[in-house]
């Protein structure tokens, strides 16, 4: 006799909603990697952050639907190959299959000589935005998770703040719960306009949001 498990029966409501999932449906339609394309794209429409021309990083870009976005705003109509006017970096842990236009680098953000092969990808040229979808491995020990993400969100900014143009932009996914105000802190602290979001394709249960940061505070 075989008994059902709570993570079988966890694992196949997510799968079923990830299946029937709205966003999911328009991704694999328009040909984005992931449906994580839409919250970038709404923070970016809301603000206006990204535009041709411009030189963008992409922090914890794999498997690359945030990459794919910038590309195409990037692109003359829009477009997912050809001509680009811009340049974007991306760097992640995991591998991420090539995006035309796109330098990868593999690696961990928190390590110094990984940092240094970041910095020399960006050749000295000040930056006009910098976008992190990266989150940690979970432990569910709250206190050790909110550890993890704040010392992530610290280096995003500590790289914004040596490398974007003084009306630069930061965007960081954080989630709500202990740290969170400290970090909201940190933005105000650094840039001039502070908007937190949560875009519509991101799921209502989920604790995530994003923080933007724009135009850096005078040192």
């Amino acid at each position: 006799m075989k008994v059902k498990t709570k993570s079988k029966k966890v694992n196949k409501a997510w799968l079923n909603d990830h299946v029937n999932d709205p966003w999911v449906k328009l991704a694999h339609k328009e040909g984005y990697r992931a449906r994580a394309a839409y919250k970038l794209k709404e923070i970016d429409e809301s603000l206006g952050l990204i535009r041709p021309g411009h030189r963008v990083v992409d922090l914890g870009s794999a498997p690359g639907a945030w990459s794919q976005y910038v590309r195409r705003k990037l692109s003359p109509q829009g477009a997912a190959v050809g001509e680009l006017n811009g340049t974007i970096i991306s760097i992640d842990l995991l591998p991420m299959e090539p995006i035309e236009g796109v330098q990868f680098l593999q690696g961990d953000f928190r390590e110094s000589d990984v940092l240094t092969q970041l910095e020399a990808l960006v050749g000295g040229q000040k930056l006009d935005v910098v976008v992190s979808d990266m989150a940690p491995n979970l432990s569910g020990v709250e206190s050790v998770d909110a550890a993890r993400i704040s010392h992530l969100i610290e280096l995003a900014v500590e790289f914004a703040v040596q490398h974007l143009k003084p009306e630069g932009a930061l965007v960081v996914k954080v989630f709500h719960g202990s740290g969170y105000t400290q970090l909201v802190q940190l933005f105000k602290d650094t840039f001039r306009v502070v908007k937190p979001i949560k875009p519509k394709a991101s799921r209502d249960r989920s604790s995530e949001t994003f923080l933007i940061g724009i135009g850096l505070k005078a040192t």
